[in-house]
């Protein structure tokens, strides 16, 4: 059925196609919404130093 050299091709594939998936669910659930929070209340803190800087002249 498999030689052994076309066996070990098969599960490298596998392995590299596993760790694709779980490394996009990864960064679409975790990653990505961590970094755009964080940008989000970065810009907010700026806005608001920004106001207060400007209410202080």
């Amino acid at each position: 059925m498999f030689e052994f050299d076309q066996y070990l091709g098969f599960l490298a594939f596998l392995t590299i196609l596993t760790i694709g998936f779980w490394l996009m669910i990864f960064l679409l659930t975790f990653v990505v919404p961590y970094w755009l929070i964080g940008n989000l209340r970065e810009m907010y803190k700026e806005r608001k130093e920004a106001k207060r800087a400007q209410l202080e002249e």
